[in-house]
């Protein structure tokens, strides 16, 4: 079960076909959420009246709390404002406005205005995704990146989303072919990132072959091993190790 995106369904609306929206509907159901269906001209799908959850996942607590033993915590180093940035965004969303935020990533810092249309978690993070008046172009932006939001006094007209920029996995195409041999003691990380299915147990450790999209990425999750892993393929990869490797030494000298 695709719990991530049943969440969603009751909090933001995610990207999802009809067919997706049924399934999830059921497992909902199945979950104890009292879900009601409406036929016919004005209809829809609602929750039982009365029901209440413990807790809204949208509070500065940040925690839901079902029927079943399961909570789910959004709170994190800066606690409310990861679901203050929802609340925000889908009020402008809502109300088709302009909003602006100081962005924070790998090439530098940049300050956006967007018009926004969707709010997704996705890849176990939370985005927001909009046509970017700056680069004139559609784009994702973590919210935990994002900072200094204000909704603006701008309202803007719904464009028609390209079915290309929709498919947000497009955007992840993992180029980059790890191959590496891993010390055992690492394999609860291993699987708890990537699953049992990217690695098999050799007499010389863990031969890890996981495909990367980001080389700076991967540069990094690399050194988070030590001297625990071994880069086997692409050579380059295993150089641009070396080479920082150095750089950290030399930083102690």
């Amino acid at each position: 079960m695709k719990f991530d995106r049943l969440l969603g369904i009751l909090t933001v609306k995610f990207e999802v076909n009809r067919r997706t929206i049924g399934r999830d509907i059921d497992a909902l159901c199945r979950e104890g959420i009292p879900i009601i269906t409406h036929q016919g001209t004005g209809g829809g799908i609602s929750i039982a009246e009365g029901f209440k959850l413990d807790k809204s996942i949208l509070t500065t607590d940040a925690v839901i709390s079902m029927s079943e033993p399961v909570v789910i915590d959004f709170a994190s180093h800066y606690k409310g404002n990861l679901t203050g940035k929802i609340e925000q965004i889908k009020r402008a969303v809502l109300e088709a406005r302009l909003i602006e935020f100081d962005y924070y990533y790998d090439k530098g810092e940049s300050h956006r205005r967007i018009e926004p249309y969707f709010v997704i978690f996705q890849w176990s993070a939370w985005y927001v995704f909009g046509f970017c008046l700056e680069r004139h172009d559609w784009r994702l932006f973590k919210l935990v990146r994002l900072w200094n939001l204000e909704i603006c006094d701008e309202h803007y007209v719904k464009r028609e989303i390209p079915p290309e920029k929709r498919d947000f996995n497009a955007r992840f195409t993992d180029d980059i072919k790890l191959v590496a041999l891993l010390d055992p003691s690492e394999k609860h990380r291993i699987i708890e990132t990537y699953g049992f299915e990217c690695f098999t147990e050799t007499n010389d450790g863990l031969r890890l072959e996981i495909g990367f999209t980001n080389k700076d990425f991967l540069i990094t999750w690399l050194l988070g091993f030590g001297g625990k892993i071994k880069v086997l393929e692409p050579a380059d990869i295993a150089e641009d190790v070396q080479t920082a490797a150095k750089k950290i030494l030399s930083n102690y000298k």
